[in-house]
């Protein structure tokens, strides 16, 4: 059985990693969109630095949030004094780690899914009087949904399995920022807790793959009413 603090980890584990994929979702939509649909100076640039985190340290990604969202930083000093926001050493801090390091898997996912749309379609609703935004909602985006699925619950699974970043962004604080990875660690840590860390690195694979299992059925879901549609 789970104590009450490994639930607590669970919640707060959940909770940071919902977060983080509403948060890159709309963005990594309109990025994904712009990266599959328009040829532009910089593209490589830009998609260069859309997959840094992927090739960085994660310690180096919370680093450099730390540098930009901290109080002192460029952009936490002004959400700091006009707003009240901190995020640094906070739950939604460790959201916005995991959603940074989750943030091109997303990007990626739905990329490909778009740059599988037939144009043809979309010029085709255009010539019957469509707009740009009716023709984005009711033909991209449902054909391109099984990438989004698969984007969204890979995002899930990267921002739940965060570990240098959010140590880094917002430190391993019980009960606030204390998500399955960073338990994990201090567990490891521990003399004697040999056997709460297992049920918890047990615990870590079976949502991991519970959410790519989910991933996959959705997308076949999403691709057969798709077919079912069209024939």
């Amino acid at each position: 059985m789970l104590s009450a603090a490994e639930w607590q980890t669970i919640a707060i584990s959940l909770k940071v990693a919902g977060t983080a994929v509403a948060g890159i979702l709309p963005p990594g939509v309109a990025v994904a969109w712009l990266m599959a649909r328009h040829d532009f100076r910089g593209k490589a640039l830009l998609d260069g630095v859309l997959h840094l985190p992927l090739v960085l340290p994660p310690v180096v990604v919370g680093y450099l949030l730390l540098l930009a969202l901290g109080r002192q930083g460029w952009l936490g000093h002004w959400l700091d004094r006009l707003f009240g926001i901190t995020l640094p050493f906070t739950w939604q801090g460790a959201a916005v780690a995991g959603g940074v390091m989750a943030f091109p898997l997303l990007v990626r996912a739905v990329r490909l899914s778009l740059e599988a749309v037939d144009v043809k379609l979309e010029a085709a609703a255009s010539t019957l009087g469509a707009g740009r935004w009716r023709v984005f909602f009711t033909i991209t985006l449902p054909l391109a949904f099984p990438g989004l699925v698969t984007g969204s619950l890979l995002a899930f699974a990267r921002a739940l399995s965060e570990f240098g970043a959010t140590i880094t962004f917002a430190a391993n604080i019980p009960g606030q920022t204390r998500t399955l990875p960073l338990a994990l660690y201090t567990l490891i840590q521990t003399p004697g807790r040999e056997a709460a860390a297992a049920r918890l690195c047990a615990l870590s694979i079976a949502i991991a793959m519970l959410s790519l299992l989910v991933s996959e059925w959705l997308a076949r879901r999403a691709r057969h009413r798709l077919q079912e549609r069209d024939g």
